[in-house]
């Protein structure tokens, strides 16, 4: 519908000028989008019909305006005559296809099979380099990961859905949700699987890795943040003009076929009432759906205001500079995530056979330039692919030995950045289960017996201080505090060593007497 002959036979732009419109807004909402869905879609909400030209039915090959479809979309964008081409040859018979008593069965040949294509032939919407690169986007958008095939962003909360390649064999990774309501992704491998039912090739637990692409990304951006932040509004400006010039152009050709209808009724002789009657009736329906279409403009114009504010422009220069809240904020979809992230990124490989306890990440830029990163792998046993093992057993014997109790290491070992097996802080009771694993005895001075009256240098223990003195554990404590007695511990969490002579456990029992006969007088 877009294209026409001349007088001359010459193949032209259509002289509609909506019709024009309406295609060039196609191509440029697939090159922003990305997908012909969501360019169905954009023009559904926006109630934008497309031209087409049916070849069956009470008017073929006229033009008429439709309701927009999927199959409309693929059909304008795969249409080499759009990009300016003659070609012939883009179906061929397919005698396997074709059952007997059935319609001629063909099916696609590819680009480069065609037996004609003539480039430049005539004038078109867009150029060959853009057709070209639109038929492998659609081709990528297919779910078709065994043939190399992305597939457009979806609602999962998978990041790298479609991007995830197995460092194993190379093949593109699916998404699987595991866990509790399904909320976990994980990028599995399956290709060995189904194909030769051999074991899984790998997978992948993706919440740690999503985290670390999505920092890196973010880290990347940060010089281009303001850069970001002006296309942003000239993005949203250049959409507000395209969406009113479709409008104007709606609302002129309602017009114009009111006044169409109006002349036709004009022209008509009085006295020939039945087509009078007739073109009344078409002149009307003309002037009713001038009144819908401006109705629908106007409310469209409240909805979607023309012109962006000056508070407009600041609260949105404002937000698009800090890129990590809109990539972190609530009302940011996966799917928005997800095309934010392939306009940068092409792949992201992924292998956690490679390096023991780690998951070893490569991420292939758009640009080509690739970087390399892991991350400590989320297991289930600490004696099977945890890679911080010998570290962590090093670590804890050397500060067990130093005195330091479970507690202690544990914040030591999470303060050095390592992680337990499954990715977690340590805690105490890993720590104590670790040492009882390895055999490591505990750090206090008695081990696990109980507390002895006085330790081998002479000083004693809280229970030792409170029988020699004749007062409750407690009280030594309250003692301690208060400074009436002078104690130690080798670090927090060990017994006390506290130090009595024989003068002060006198003293402090003369004091406790003094107390004692007080409280009883008072009673």
């Amino acid at each position: 519908g877009g294209l026409t002959y001349n007088r001359s036979g010459q193949i032209v732009f259509n002289p509609d000028e909506e019709v024009q419109a309406r295609l060039r807004l196609i191509f440029d909402k697939f090159r922003e989008l990305q997908t012909a869905r969501r360019v169905m879609r954009y023009l559904r909400t926006h109630d934008l019909r497309v031209p087409v030209r049916p070849l069956r039915g009470p008017a073929p090959h006229e033009l008429v305006w439709r309701d927009a479809t999927i199959a409309h979309v693929h059909h304008i964008l795969h249409n080499p005559a759009y990009a300016g081409a003659y070609v012939y040859g883009r179906r061929r018979i397919n005698a396997v296809r074709q059952g007997p008593g059935s319609h001629r069965a063909t099916s696609k040949v590819a680009i480069d099979d065609w037996e004609v294509c003539i480039k430049d032939a005539h004038p078109g919407y867009i150029n060959w380099e853009e057709f070209m690169a639109n038929q492998r986007r659609l081709a990528d958008n297919t779910n078709r990961y065994e043939a190399g095939h992305r597939g457009a962003a979806r609602k999962g909360i998978a990041l790298l859905q479609g991007l995830a390649v197995c460092g194993q064999c190379r093949r593109r990774m699916i998404v699987r949700y595991s866990g509790p309501d399904s909320a976990c992704p994980v990028y599995c491998c399956l290709a060995d699987r189904n194909q030769t039912g051999s074991s899984l090739c790998q997978e992948v637990r993706a919440p740690a890795v999503d985290e670390l692409v999505a920092r890196i990304l973010l880290k990347a951006l940060e010089p281009d943040q303001i850069a970001i932040a002006i296309a942003a509004l000239d993005e949203i400006a250049e959409e507000t003009r395209s969406l009113e010039k479709q409008w104007a152009l709606r609302r002129e050709r309602a017009r114009y076929d009111a006044e169409r209808a109006r002349r036709q009724y004009d022209t008509v002789e009085p006295e020939n009432r039945l087509v009078a009657r007739t073109l009344e009736k078409a002149w009307e329906d003309k002037l009713r759906l001038v009144d819908e279409i401006e109705q629908e403009y106007r409310r469209w114009s409240e909805r979607e205001p023309l012109v962006l504010q000056a508070q407009d422009h600041a609260a949105l220069q404002e937000l698009a500079e800090n890129l990590p809240a809109i990539w972190h904020s609530e009302t940011t979809q996966p799917e928005d995530r997800k095309r934010i992230l392939r306009f940068i990124v092409q792949e992201v490989v992924l292998d956690q056979k490679k390096i023991r306890g780690q998951v070893a990440i490569r991420i292939l830029w758009q640009t080509g330039a690739t970087s390399e990163h892991q991350i400590q792998r989320r297991v289930q046993s600490y004696d099977r692919d945890y890679g911080e093992l010998e570290l962590v057993r090093e670590r804890i014997t050397e500060l067990n030995a130093a005195g330091d109790m479970d507690r202690q290491i544990a914040k030591i070992l999470n303060d050095e950045g390592v992680r337990s097996a499954r990715g977690k802080l340590f805690s105490y009771e890993n720590i104590w289960l670790l040492r009882h694993r390895w055999g490591i005895p505990t750090a206090k001075i008695n081990g696990v017996a109980a507390n002895p009256p006085r330790w081998p240098d002479g000083t004693y223990s809280v229970q030792g201080a409170a029988a020699a003195i004749g007062v409750t554990a407690q009280t030594i404590f309250d003692y301690l505090a208060q400074g009436l007695v002078h104690g130690r511990q080798s670090t927090k969490g060990q017994p006390w060593q506290i130090s009595l002579s024989s003068d002060q456990i006198d003293r402090l029992q003369r004091r406790l007497q003094r107390t004692r006969r007080s409280r009883k007088g008072a009673s």
